[in-house]
């Protein structure tokens, strides 16, 4: 019993320690660390104390503000204002009388397929049936046509033969006559821009894609102004990338007015409202350029009547002008012949005749419609459209 009380008094003397042991581990572990040292405090050298110690300034250095350097940011943003567009200047055409007699070498290519071949020909000594055979080939190849190069054939094959002699003088005179007649002096070829209500003249461009017809329309805008006319442009071609800049650009140029509308927009509507700011301007003339239709799609002519029908609502169309490809030929009568059924042609402005045309499409395309040819092209640059003068055109069929 001894021995047992004393293994338990023994047994907690030992718990005892070791609880002692670990209690005095925990509270080192956790001491506090002391606290830090107070840090040095010294006053500004430059500052002066406070009271009857106080110490004078000491002189250092100073930096005015503009050499101080700021610490960086944004910088400042700069409005720039936009470049101020200057309209162009308004150009001043060149008179349209005589303006074809000083384009006459223009017809240098067609004078040698027509006017110098003809004379060739009927230079020869002996004017046998071959001779006249090659005339006629001469004249067809020159786009005169069928009918009129039978007709001219004849009247020279008669003439010829009364005359007697041929001298190169009568020869060339005796072609110049026959030419001029076939040709129609007689005709009316004024492009008319007086209405008849007292309004401005209301003249529609039309033709097929390709034949000039935008050009066309800004080299007219400069004929009419050359004459001393005012002149608004209607954009009704809507349907070709860029045509309304294109004819805006013409009328800028000579200070014609442009009235366009949407890109593929409805083409009545604008030439309606080219018309309507025609009248309230009260311009001379309103040109209204149309899209290039071709001729074989049928929906399309349908539509430029609708053009032609919506202008007539505002007011009476004095003249339709036809745009042709000189260069096109008898394809060119084709597309006359379809665009007449739709419009009444007024008439014809033949493009391109300085480059391969053939001279005798004015012959034919006259015979075709019964119109006659008032404007043509014969050249790229801005004054190269002129009023059509049979005698001066030719003139420069046959050379001098």
């Amino acid at each position: 019993m001894d021995i047992v009380i004393l293994a338990v008094v023994i047994a907690v003397v030992v718990l005892g320690a070791l609880s002692g042991l670990i209690v005095g581990s925990r509270r080192k572990k956790s001491l506090p660390p002391p606290p830090p040292a107070a840090p040095d405090i010294t006053a500004p050298p430059a500052e002066p104390h406070v009271g009857d110690e106080a110490e004078t300034p000491r002189e250092e250095p100073r930096r005015t503000i503009e050499e101080v350097d700021l610490p960086g940011g944004p910088a400042p943003v700069t409005v720039e204002e936009p470049p101020l567009v200057e309209a162009p200047p308004i150009e001043i055409p060149e008179p349209t009388a005589g303006r074809l007699i000083r384009l006459r070498a223009r017809l240098s290519r067609s004078q040698n397929a027509l006017g110098k071949g003809l004379l060739t020909l009927l230079s020869r000594e002996h004017l046998d049936e071959d001779t006249w055979e090659e005339i006629e080939d001469t004249l067809l190849t020159a786009d005169v046509g069928v009918q009129p190069t039978q007709e001219l054939v004849e009247r020279l094959r008669e003439r010829v033969k009364v005359l007697g002699t041929r001298t190169p003088e009568e020869l060339r005179g005796l072609l110049r006559q026959e030419l001029i007649t076939l040709v129609g002096p007689e005709m009316d070829r004024t492009v008319h821009t007086e209405n008849a209500a007292g309004g401005p003249g209301i003249v529609m461009v039309v033709g097929v894609n390709g034949t000039g017809k935008t050009t066309t329309t800004g080299k007219l805008a400069r004929v009419l102004v050359a004459d001393g006319n005012t002149v608004v442009l209607g954009a009704a071609d809507t349907f070709r990338a860029a045509a309304a800049d294109q004819l805006q650009t013409w009328g800028e140029r000579v200070g014609a007015h442009t009235v366009r509308g949407p890109e593929g927009g409805d083409p009545a509507s604008v030439a309606f409202d080219a018309v309507k700011e025609g009248k309230e301007m009260a311009a001379d003339a309103v040109l209204i350029d149309t899209a290039g239709r071709l001729h074989t799609k049928t929906g399309l002519m349908d539509e430029l009547g609708k053009v032609k029908r919506v202008v007539e609502k505002q007011a009476p169309l004095d003249e339709v002008l036809l745009v042709l490809d000189a260069t096109t030929g008898q394809n060119g009568l084709v597309q006359a012949r379809v665009f007449a059924e739709v419009v009444d042609i007024t008439g014809i402005v033949l493009t391109k005749l300085d480059g391969t045309a053939k001279g005798g499409i004015v012959i034919a395309v006259q015979r075709e419609l019964g119109v006659p040819v008032k404007l043509i092209g014969l050249g790229e640059g801005a004054d190269d459209l002129a009023p059509f003068e049979p005698e001066a055109f030719v003139d420069a069929l046959l050379g001098d």
